[in-house]
Parts: C-alpha cells; sequence; structure tokens
C-alpha cells in the first residue's frame, strides 16, 4: 500500500507525451491532501514527476522521489496509460485529468484491482 501512495505522490506522469499536456502540466503541484509538492517535467525521453517536498520526511515519501509516465491523449483533458516507480520498481496502469489549474491522477495495481485517486493544484509553473 505504501508503493500505490508513492504513485499518487508524485503526481502526474509521460512518455509519448503530446506537447498540449507537456504545457498542461509542467510546473510545481501541490497533493490535496497537504502531503506533497511535486515538480512535473521533462526527463531524458519521458515525463516524470518528483517531489520537491514531502511534509513527513521519515515517512515513505522523499524528496527526490520520481514517477516515469508514459500516457496518451484520449481527449483533450484526459489521458491514460502507465507509470513506472524507478524507486520501488513497481507499474501502474493510470490516468490523469487536466483542467486548468487542477489535476485528477489515477493509479492502479493488480490489473485494476486496487486504485486511488488523488487530486492536485497548480502552484507555479
Amino acid at each position: 500500500m505504501k508503493s500505490l501512495r508513492w504513485v499518487f505522490a508524485a503526481g502526474a506522469f509521460l512518455a509519448a507525451a503530446q506537447p498540449a499536456l507537456a504545457q498542461s502540466v509542467y510546473g510545481v503541484w501541490a497533493r490535496d491532501d497537504g502531503l506533497v509538492h511535486s515538480r512535473i517535467g521533462p526527463c531524458e525521453a519521458e515525463i516524470c514527476a518528483t517531489n520537491m517536498w514531502v511534509k513527513d520526511p521519515q515517512g515513505p515519501e522523499k524528496a527526490g522521489d520520481r514517477l516515469e509516465m508514459t500516457l496518451k491523449e484520449d481527449s483533450p483533458d484526459h489521458w491514460s496509460g502507465a507509470a513506472f516507480d524507478p524507486q520501488r520498481n513497481r507499474f501502474y496502469s493510470m490516468t490523469m485529468i487536466v483542467d486548468g489549474q487542477r489535476m485528477m491522477t489515477r493509479g492502479c495495481i493488480l490489473g485494476g484491482l486496487l486504485c486511488r485517486a488523488i487530486g492536485w493544484r497548480l502552484i507555479s509553473r
């Protein structure tokens, strides 16, 4: 469960990114529970979410943790695909919906049997 929590801490997510997606998600996002701030931006050939700040540095999520994402556009504000957590060597299916200054991510493991959705708000671009 701790590793599933991380998939949502990092926030959003992708490798074959559409330019519109990159522009709409690049920036620093705060998770709605106030426990994590993540920067979304390019990393090598992908887009990654990297934790910039965590409220509890002794917890399972750490500053510097990264999530690498490969998403495809389903509609202008909705993407789906996969995410990889290199710290835990885990893969997740995921979806992301961006609406201006708000974002919702949903990640699943075990073939979609265990899923969690997290809300985010944009702090800065």
